[in-house]
């Protein structure tokens, strides 16, 4: 199936995608990522691909299984994890990316960030060098209803941090969307400390494919094209990559200016 963008736009060096609804936007991304990871094997082996997690993923994940894909010559990697959380709990990235990446597609290998390791600065040092040895070649990056990428909230994001993973603590308008997505039952529940790939690690992938469904994110998407980039917005750092491209649906750009 042919899905054709209702609209394309270009904020920076970033292409924007619109499709009608989120079914549309997952397959579009789908096979552009599909598309992506043929060129990347062409020229090298594994081709080495960083995923998002979240409610916002499910309908890309679902168009991922449209796709023919040779998912044993490709390594994964994930972008966060709670800090102290066991990987069998219900909100775990690990659970996340092991029960809806790795046992459907079956990759030659995923590398997960250890939330609950014993030393978490040790756990930090480890996943940074495990990256900077393995480049990314794409990174499927969702934004979160605060600009986030990743758990670099606004109070947090550095476009200039020194680390390539690091721990920092939610701030509480991603700790509420965690939430109100069901992950916890409430806002006490959400653990207060994150293991993340920083601004400059994600910057680093070769290219980014960035799925956005959800009229809840349309503020934080109006800010991040039409605004400043600005650590306030995380997600408009995304203006900059030489190989972006961000796929919306109508309810996500439903707030962009060049839209009717």
């Amino acid at each position: 199936m042919c899905v054709q963008p209702l609209k394309e736009l270009q904020y920076g060096k970033l292409i924007v995608k619109v499709y009608r609804n989120d079914v549309e936007l997952g397959l579009a991304a789908a096979k552009a990522a599909a598309e992506l990871i043929g060129t990347v094997l062409e020229k090298k082996e594994p081709a080495n691909l960083l995923f998002s997690t979240g409610a916002s993923q499910f309908k890309f994940m679902d168009g991922l299984k449209e796709q023919t894909i040779p998912w044993h010559r490709i390594i994964g990697f994930h972008l966060d994890e709670y800090v102290d959380i066991s990987q069998n709990h219900p909100a775990s990235f690990r659970l996340w990316l092991k029960t809806r990446v790795e046992e459907v597609f079956k990759p030659k290998a995923f590398n997960y960030i250890e939330g609950d390791a014993a030393d978490i600065e040790a756990e930090c040092k480890r996943y940074a060098d495990l990256i900077v040895a393995n480049p990314i070649d794409v990174g499927f990056i969702g934004i979160g209803e605060n600009g986030h990428v990743a758990f670099n909230d606004p109070p947090v994001a550095d476009f200039n941090d020194p680390f390539m993973v690091k721990v920092i603590e939610p701030d509480e308008a991603c700790r509420k969307q965690q939430v109100g997505e069901g992950w916890f039952p409430n806002i006490d529940a959400v653990p207060k400390q994150a293991i993340t790939l920083t601004v400059p690690a994600i910057m680093r992938c070769r290219h980014i494919i960035s799925v956005v469904p959800d009229g809840r994110k349309a503020d934080a998407v109006k800010h991040a094209l039409e605004g400043p980039i600005t650590t306030d917005y995380p997600a408009s750092i995304l203006q900059t990559h030489p190989h972006a491209v961000l796929f919306l649906d109508e309810d996500s750009a439903g707030k962009l200016s060049a839209l009717p």
